[in-house]
């Protein structure tokens, strides 16, 4: 049997396990177990997208009412009809939260593999990749937790952080990231600190709860962290980009207002507070200042491969990732506490913690669905 954590399109809050008998492979086919996978605010992006960015698309649901929320993991081959996989073999990827998948490998190499399935021909190759672990230079046995939750994250700020340096930060003088104490927003604002000393430095400033004013300011990668309360204290004569990973309308609107003209550039990114995605001014029309521009990875990826190609894109990510993880896994002050999680419950218990925004900015939840 298969069990599948469900969640109603519609509505977030309802979730259930689902149970279904296990489908007999095709010959090109392999049954993978999901081993273990990070659980973030990010997952909760995804689901808020899921229809705009076809996230649900990925991992399909009898129950066409119900989403698979896709994650970043480790799974195992168990069984294998596909020539250049051996059962036993571990990868890292994009995974359902569930206890095995189905794929279709294409492209196998000695570094790992494409799923090749029908339904996700169309989706961005970016997510259809898997790693072989025994091949992957960046992998670490003991820092598979500190892999699945912050480097799919890490890669999205680098490219951020590239793409408003490679436009000059739209001749902006400081970068405003919402949700400061999230992954995502703390990877670009750590991409934005080592300009420091440099001709494309800026002032970088987080906005946060109140709550997490403490945790985010202790980063050090911020040059000020304020409240959401406090938005309007802001210079507004200073030109200024806007990096929005909270997706609340009503704080994008209050933002806008208050720049006007001097905001340069507003880079729509995520959906933490998934709860306000609605409220105010959700598609930019009629907002002060420039139209929301949604941020998304894979086309940033594209063009830096034209430019840099493959493999120089990855020593690029490959050397920041290095520089973030001696911050991120500091013995003195580490900016990531793993946490593990094990079973069906504890699952479902992280993603209502995630959904009502009461998981601590300094968690990481690495999840197992074995008991």
């Amino acid at each position: 049997m298969t069990n599948t954590f469900a969640v109603d399109r519609r509505d977030l809050h309802r979730t259930h396990w689902s149970s279904t008998a296990a489908v007999a492979l095709a010959a090109d086919a392999v049954r993978m177990t999901v081993d273990a996978f990070a659980l973030t605010s990010n997952n909760i992006t995804y689901a808020a997208f899921g229809d705009a960015m076809n996230y649900w698309t990925f991992f399909p649901t009898p129950d066409s009412s119900m989403g698979c929320i896709p994650v970043w993991g480790f799974g195992t081959f168990t069984e294998s009809h596909c020539v250049g996989v051996a059962i036993g073999e571990r990868f890292y990827g994009y995974f359902p939260m569930a206890t095995d998948v189905v794929l279709h490998p294409v492209r196998v190499q000695s570094g790992g593999f494409v799923d090749g399935a029908e339904h996700r021909r169309d989706l961005h190759s970016v997510y259809n990749q898997y790693a072989r672990c025994s091949a992957d230079p960046g992998y670490e046995v003991l820092r598979e937790a500190e892999q699945a939750l912050l480097r799919p994250l890490f890669i999205t700020s680098f490219l951020i952080d590239d793409l408003l340096a490679d436009n000059g930060f739209f001749g902006a003088q400081t970068v405003l990231l919402s949700s400061a104490s999230s992954k995502t927003a703390y990877g670009t604002a750590f991409c934005l600190s080592r300009r420091r000393g440099g001709d494309s430095a800026v002032k970088v400033v987080g906005l946060t709860s109140s709550a997490n004013i403490d945790f985010t300011k202790s980063l050090g990668c911020y040059d000020e962290v304020i409240n959401y309360e406090s938005v309007e204290s802001l210079d507004a004569q200073n030109p200024t980009t806007y990096v929005d990973f909270s997706g609340n309308t009503a704080l994008r609107s209050r933002v806008h207002a208050h720049w006007g003209d001097a905001l340069r550039y507003s880079c729509s990114v995520g959906g933490t507070h998934w709860d306000a995605l609605g409220n105010g001014n959700g598609n930019g029309k009629g907002l002060a200042g420039p139209r929301p521009v949604l941020f998304f990875a894979p086309s940033h990826v594209k063009k830096r491969i034209e430019s840099w190609g493959a493999e120089g894109l990855q020593q690029q990510i490959a050397s920041a990732w290095s520089n973030f993880l001696l911050s991120v896994c500091d013995v003195n002050q580490p900016w990531l506490q793993v946490v593990r999680g094990h079973g069906l419950e504890a699952v479902q218990a992280t993603y209502a913690g995630l959904l009502s925004g009461t998981v601590p900015a300094k968690e990481g939840h690495f999840m197992t669905l074995k008991g």
